[in-house]
Parts: C-alpha cells; structure tokens; sequence
C-alpha cells in the first residue's frame, strides 16, 4: 500500500492512526534514510495511543519506553548497532512479551534486525522534497484474507 504524506503533519496522522488502532503485539519495522520521517511517524503512534510524555529518538539510549497510554509502545533505534550487538540484546522479547508487557514495538533502522517476528507492519518512508513524503506500507504475516486489520487503507 502506498500513502502520500504531503507535510509533517500528514506523518504525524498516519502514526496516530496506527496508535488507535493496531493491537497490543503490533511490530513496526521503520526504514528510510537518515530524516525520512521515521521518529515523526513514532510520535504520531505516541498520539495515537494516549501518549503526553514527548517522544524522542532513542538513536543513543537504544529503546524508549512510553508505558502510561492505552498500550505501552516500545521506540527502538538500531542505526549504531552492529549484528552481534543487536543479537545481544535480545530485542525479540519486546514483542513476544518476554520480561515487559505486550504493546505496540516500534524499530527504526530495522533492517539491521538479525531475527524478525512472524507478523509485522513494514514501512518505508521516501522523501520525495517538495512532495513532502511517501510511505510504502506492506503488512507481512498474520491473516491472509485481512492484509490491513488497521483499515487504513479505507481511511487514508
């Protein structure tokens, strides 16, 4: 699926959509070059999901943890990792719910993953310059028949 996202704002409401409706479990692996809009899209996820507290890039401390909206959202950011570090840190835990409860795991720079989950929601962002952004959403795993279980295909 394909979105034209025209400004920031436009970002922001995707990711709001995304946090009113996906599922606690929900993986979001984020890629795109460095400005694309990824933290942008986050922090509408963060909206979306009741969030006040403002979300930030985690490209130095790794992981954010929002846990006070209507699902806990994970923010993690793998651009100064290398396999073996990530390997490491068993971040698979984050959405199976190993040691923190299930909530909506949200990865930046998530081709550097070494091990993915069995369902998740890939998307990248383009910057396109004065076209402001395009996202390529494409919904991996889960049910066959229901690609999009967000609706936003219908919405957007």
């Amino acid at each position: 699926m394909i979105i034209d996202l025209p400004d920031r704002e436009a970002t922001v409401n995707l990711g709001e959509k995304l946090g009113q409706t996906l599922a606690s479990g929900s993986v979001i692996l984020l890629k795109g070059d460095l400005g694309a809009g990824k933290t942008t899209l986050v922090q509408g996820i963060g909206l979306g999901l009741g969030i006040q507290e403002p979300i930030a890039s985690p490209t130095f401390t790794l992981v954010n943890e929002y846990n006070e909206g209507r699902l806990p959202l994970y923010h993690l950011d793998l651009y100064r990792l290398q396999d073996q570090d990530i390997e490491a840190l068993y971040l698979e835990n984050y959405w199976q719910g190993i040691e923190v409860d299930l909530g909506i795991v949200a990865i930046e720079w998530s081709e550097r993953l070494t091990f993915l989950p069995e369902n998740y929601l890939e998307i990248t962002l383009l910057d396109r310059g004065e076209q402001g952004r395009r996202a390529l959403l494409n919904f991996v795993g889960g049910d066959e028949i229901n690609r999009d279980p967000t609706g936003i295909a219908i919405s957007t």
